[in-house]
Order: C-alpha cells, then structure tokens, then sequence
C-alpha cells in the first residue's frame, strides 16, 4: 500500500496483524475459526460439488493445493490482505466458508465472498456466517464498507446477501466468466452505519 496517499488510512496499518486472524460466534450456534489441517479433506470435498463448482470457477486439483491455499490464507491475514474462515458447528464439523478479500486498509474496502455444504443449505448457514463477519469488520476492524458479486443467475447468494443486510446496488454486465460462458453479475454492499 502506498504511503503517498494525503489522507490516513481507515484502519491503521499492522493493526490486523498485530494479533491473529479472530474466531467469531454466529447465530445457530455457529463457529467461524481459521482454516486448520483436519479441514482439508472437507474443503476438497466441498469443491466436488456441481454447485459450488459452477459459482466458484476457481478449485483446488487436489488436497495437497488445499494445504497450499490454506498457507496463502494465512499468509494473505499476516500481509493484511484477506481473512478466510471454516464455518463451523461449535467449532468442529465443517458447514462451508466465508472469507474477506482485496482488503485495502487505506479505503476501508473488503469483498465477501462464501460457499456452504449441500448438507447445510437451506438452514440460514450463509446469511448467519455473513452476519457475523460483517459485525466484526464494520466493528471492531474498522472497515467501512463491505461488498459482494454473484450471478444474477444465482438466486440462492443473492437472498444470501439481502438477508445479511447487504443490498442491491446494481447489475455489473458481463463481468464474469462461468464454466458455462459470460454472466452478469450483481453487485451488493453494505457499510458502517447502516441498519
């Protein structure tokens, strides 16, 4: 990040860092906690799912890539450029993942992104997960607006986002490609203050 900029940052720099990434309580008696060791197995088997596929064009080829993602998870929280997180059920079995990402520390800026298990959808997993990491990082981290894409054809994410308070802001045309070609894509955020 640039030093250059006339004005201070949003959130001063290293204070992230300075301790490690945090473990947050959500509704349901949901836990979301760093990526650990013993999750690797159910994060490779997450993205063998045809859903999660589809949305997230970018999967692990293997378990050991999983290992790798799970150090540049750690590496991204250590340079203050991302936080991803293993949704819980009181911190054991794995229910999906929420992460922050492109945090720019000077803007106050972060994009969330997240997946859930076909065994936990429907059960108010995401929008929970959203919630709680939303609370933290518009409160105690000091961002000051949160944003998230989805395809407009995704219908699920999007009342994923709506429920976790992130509204509709517009439609970005053709922004992203999906196995299956180009879609447009929604654009919601939401940012401190709001309700």
């Amino acid at each position: 990040m640039s030093s250059l900029l006339p004005f201070p940052p949003t959130i001063p720099i290293g204070s992230l860092a300075a301790g490690p990434q945090p473990v947050l309580a959500a509704a349901g008696g949901l836990v979301l906690r760093p990526w650990e060791s013993g999750d690797v197995a159910a994060f490779f088997g997450a993205y063998q799912d045809p859903v999660i596929q589809h949305w997230h064009p970018r999967h692990p080829a293997s378990e050991d890539e999983v290992r790798k993602w799970f150090e540049q998870y750690r590496q991204g929280w250590a340079e203050e450029q991302g936080a991803s997180w293993a949704v819980t059920r009181g911190g054991g079995e794995v229910l999906g993942r929420m992460a922050l990402g492109h945090m720019d520390l000077y803007a106050g800026t972060a994009i969330c992104a997240y997946w859930v298990l076909p065994s936990a959808r429907g059960a108010g997993v995401a929008p929970s997960a959203l919630i709680a990491v939303s609370a933290w990082a518009l409160g105690a981290a000091g961002f000051h607006r949160l944003h998230l894409s989805h395809s407009t054809r995704n219908d699920a994410s999007c009342r994923v986002a709506v429920k976790a308070g992130f509204p509709l802001e517009g439609t970005k045309r053709s922004e992203a490609v999906h196995a299956d070609g180009r879609h447009d894509m929604h654009l919601h955020a939401r940012i401190r203050g709001d309700a």
